[in-house]
């Protein structure tokens, strides 16, 4: 059975918290007429106060309160003015333990609530499939098995228990995936994707980690070797559509484990497993180099723009601005305009004020 420790500390305490919002307070705490009609067969207020703390507690989070322990303020003030007795009379509860256990009885025996047991494990288990099919987070699984629970009525175990329910279905449905990944595989594929974790020849880097590489710079020599890497993966030759064959967020999360491991390690695991991740690792290598390859061409095309547009505006004539007396030729930065400037002038009318510049080569009327 999984041991792993898959919810933090914090996380497990979320579990079992009391909201302290007003509104999810008055959604989750507010008695009816039935539950007000039972509550008022208690006689004296201590127990009445009592009877209700443990209703609500039961409800959400689906726990029984312990007999040292005191009830979450907020919710107190609101059940005490809902059967309009004082919080005073809490200290007053349960000074007899048969007061106590009698009442916890009743609870369960009037409202339906039992504890877990034995028998529940494998339903809770069984509960959690589809959605560990999707995710490993033990938190989200662990949120779900607790709500499924609380609709039972079934009063919350351990958070130990819980954990071991989440772990096993994660482990489950890990074995589920691999098996989908790998049935449709051939003894080809097998060869082609044990290949990934050998050496190339004449170098230390092996097969996939030189698959994995990533382009340094935007030119011509990187991009033909993203393109041999792009078809080096293609050359594997996977079964049609196998990246539909689990759900996307397990088929990266896999990708993602394998890429943090060395080859020796992924050499380690046990066939189905290696294979499973070799997939899920060839799946998400195509997909990223592909990327890659858009992006080092934009990247390219981007560079050979600029330096166009940078020779462009080297030969763009430039006035001098030492030259703006009346009637003086244009100066120009271009490479021959000197023996290019023509010579001629047209007198300007001074009646105009002003000069206009002209020409080809930019002469000055």
């Amino acid at each position: 059975m999984p041991r792993r420790s898959i919810l933090s500390s914090a996380e497990r305490d979320g579990l079992v918290t009391l909201p302290d919002a007003k509104d999810e307070l008055i959604r989750l705490y507010t008695f009816n007429d039935a539950d007000l009609a039972i509550i008022r067969q208690h006689r004296g207020p201590a127990n009445r106060l009592g009877f209700a703390v443990q209703l609500c507690h039961m409800r959400h989070p689906g726990i029984v309160l312990a007999a040292d322990a005191e009830p979450f303020a907020p919710l107190l003030r609101m059940v005490a003015a809902q059967i309009k007795v004082s919080v005073d009379d809490w200290h007053k509860y349960g000074q007899r333990a048969e007061t106590r256990r009698e009442h916890l009885l009743e609870l369960q025996s009037v409202f339906g609530f039992r504890t877990f047991a034995t028998r529940d494990y494998r339903p809770s288990v069984l509960s959690l499939s589809e959605l560990a099919w999707q995710t490993d987070k033990g938190i989200v699984l662990a949120t779900a098995l607790v709500d499924g629970l609380r609709r039972q009525r079934v009063l919350l175990t351990t958070s130990n228990v819980i954990e071991r329910v989440c772990a096993e279905a994660i482990t489950r449905a890990n074995r589920r995936i691999h098996a989908a990944l790998t049935e449709s595989l051939t003894t080809q594929h097998c060869q082609r994707l044990d290949e990934l974790l050998q050496r190339k020849e004449g170098s230390k880097t092996t097969r996939l980690g030189w698959l994995r590489q990533s382009a340094a710079k935007p030119n011509s020599r990187h991009m033909r070797e993203h393109i041999e890497r792009l078809k080096a993966w293609q050359a594997l030759d996977l079964p049609a559509g196998v990246e539909h064959q689990v759900h996307q967020n397990r088929l990266l999360k896999i990708a993602r484990e394998g890429g943090q491991m060395t080859p020796a390690d992924l050499a380690k695991f046990e066939p189905q497993r290696r294979y499973a991740t070799l997939v899920a690792l060839a799946i998400e290598g195509t997909a990223t180099v592909t990327d890659e390859i858009i992006d080092l061409h934009d990247r390219i095309i981007g560079k050979l723009f600029a330096a166009a547009k940078n020779q462009t505006s080297a030969a763009v004539p430039v006035v001098g601005q030492g030259d703006q007396r009346q009637g003086a030729p244009l100066r120009t930065h271009w490479p021959g305009a000197a023996g290019c400037q023509a010579e001629r002038r047209r007198p300007v009318r001074s009646d105009r004020g002003c000069h206009a510049v002209g020409g080809l080569h930019g002469e000055r009327y």
